[in-house]
């Protein structure tokens, strides 16, 4: 407990999912919360978006836990508003520390127009930069960034184990490109005591990638496929023994990544991935 005491954490995409998780398990460290989302359904997506009740869900879990919760909503898309409720949320809280833009949309299906594509960029790679511009003027020395990627970010042109349309490029595409953006963005603050990290989660047991046109692309075969039926295909391209990840897997490594345990740690890629990684190459070795 306190591995985060008294810092204050800018979460966008806190509403539900990873978002949420993050924000509960550094408010039970001691972080107080700045939790962002849109409360819209994704106008690409085939699954809803979060809801004004999802977002006020997870201020009032975070103080539950006994720690502050501001709640904003905003489109990350939109710099000027996000700058404005960042600054009103740090005003009211007294500080930031810690940014992570969590944000993000993954339209699949060849069926999406290239409309699917553009928006995906505009949340998952503009929305994630505009986070993190608006937030700096409010970061002082030994602030943390953390970037949510994807393990497909390290897979070079990766078309997500068969699932295509624009969708899916674009969020391919905009995770491989927040890698350079963090390793390039993370020189620069690095003189000011300033860290940016990137996490790399596999398959998440979250809205995302639990929807019913997620599992069809995996298993075409069924009518109403469901999580039990995509889990032979996941299990397959991880080497540790698991179809999904608990959001909370993933919110473990943000709590070392925000904390001053990792006060050295800067230009790092941590994968959360069940060794999917690891297995993929070694797949590609000359006799393996």
């Amino acid at each position: 407990m306190g591995r985060v005491q008294d810092k204050v954490v800018l979460i966008t995409g806190a509403a539900r999912g990873l978002g949420r998780s993050h924000a509960l398990r550094l408010a039970e460290e001691g972080a107080d919360i700045i939790a962002v989302d849109v409360c819209k359904d994704p106008s690409a997506a085939h699954y809803a978006g979060s809801t004004v009740s999802d977002l006020d869900e997870t201020v009032e879990l975070v103080r539950k836990t006994g720690r502050r919760a501001v709640a904003k909503q905003a489109d990350v898309r939109d710099r000027a508003a996000l700058a404005a409720a960042i600054a009103e949320a740090v005003e009211e809280l007294g500080r930031l520390d810690v940014v992570i833009p969590n944000a993000g949309i993954n339209p699949v299906g060849n069926d999406l127009p290239v409309t699917a594509f553009t928006d995906t960029v505009d949340i998952n790679l503009v929305g994630a930069i505009n986070t993190v511009h608006a937030a700096l003027p409010h970061l002082g020395e030994g602030a943390s960034i953390i970037i949510i990627g994807s393990v497909v970010a390290l897979m070079p042109r990766f078309d997500g184990m068969g699932i295509g349309g624009p969708g899916n490029a674009g969020y391919n595409f905009t995770k491989s490109m927040l890698t350079e953006y963090a390793d390039w963005l993370g020189v620069q603050l690095a003189p000011h005591n300033q860290r940016v990290n990137v996490v790399h989660p596999t398959t998440v047991a979250t809205e995302l990638m639990q929807n019913t046109t997620m599992y069809k692309t995996f298993r075409p075969d069924l009518e109403n496929p469901t999580a039990d039926d995509v889990a032979g295909a996941l299990h397959a391209v991880h080497g540790l023994p698991v179809a999904f990840l608990e959001p909370a897997d993933v919110s473990h490594a943000i709590v070392y990544l925000a904390s001053e345990e990792s006060r050295f740690v800067t230009g790092t890629q941590l994968r959360v991935d069940a060794g999917m990684i690891n297995k993929l190459a070694a797949g590609a070795r000359p006799g393996a």
